[in-house]
């Protein structure tokens, strides 16, 4: 992933660039952007105010905070958060680089209305705390562990996620081996967490996991 720092200046770029594709024109229904939001997009992205914690894409607060501080008004984030939207770029990715992004947005993910509509929900939201530290995950408590790093892509009664950007864990019920080559490896949108948990966090989630799916 970018550093906050990093993402900032991405951020002040494209607010220098921006109005170089079609506006977001138009009133906006920033309840149904949240809704979309939290469907489509929190499962790679933190952003305070969906209750996002992803890590796979940039954190959004700390993104806009910048722009925020440097005086930028919502209705310019609103319009680079459209445009990123529409136009998702294509950057170096972990696989090439590990200080960078672990995957690119995958384009025409919302469109329309509904495309405008998560960017003024973003555009309201993102950033309005400030500049906050992301919580590191300590301990060994597999519950909490799945809360704070996968709840926001898994559905998962016991620890009550309802994220659907990856399998249903419950209908999954995947054994115990399954989750942690999962965790370790990751696939797909999903990130590997080798060197972000400790081999005893995994162990504890894939135990914590492989235990309550289903039940």
């Amino acid at each position: 992933m970018l550093s906050a720092a990093a993402v900032g200046v991405a951020v002040a770029f494209l607010l220098a660039a921006c109005g170089t594709g079609g506006l977001a024109t138009g009133s906006a229904d920033q309840e149904n952007g949240r809704k979309l939001f939290q469907e489509k997009c929190a499962g790679c992205h933190t952003l305070a105010a969906a209750g996002s914690t992803a890590t796979v894409g940039p954190n959004l607060d700390a993104a806009f905070a910048q722009a925020r501080a440097d005086g930028y008004k919502e209705s310019s984030i609103l319009e680079v958060v459209h445009q990123q939207i529409l136009y998702p770029g294509q950057f170096d990715t972990k696989a090439s680089n590990p200080a960078y992004l672990q995957a690119n947005m995958p384009e025409k993910l919302v469109t329309g209305s509904d495309a405008r509509d998560v960017a003024a929900f973003v555009a309201a939201n993102a950033g309005t705390n400030g500049f906050t530290e992301e919580v590191a995950v300590t301990g060994t408590n597999g519950k909490k562990i799945f809360v704070a790093k996968c709840g926001s892509c898994h559905t998962l009664k016991d620890a009550g996620t309802t994220g659907n950007v990856g399998p249903n864990l419950d209908l999954l019920k995947p054994p115990f081996a399954t989750v942690q080559t999962q965790v370790i490896n990751g696939g797909g949108v999903m990130p590997a967490f080798k060197g972000t948990l400790t081999a005893a966090q995994i162990k504890a989630v894939a135990e914590y996991v492989s235990k309550v799916a289903g039940k």
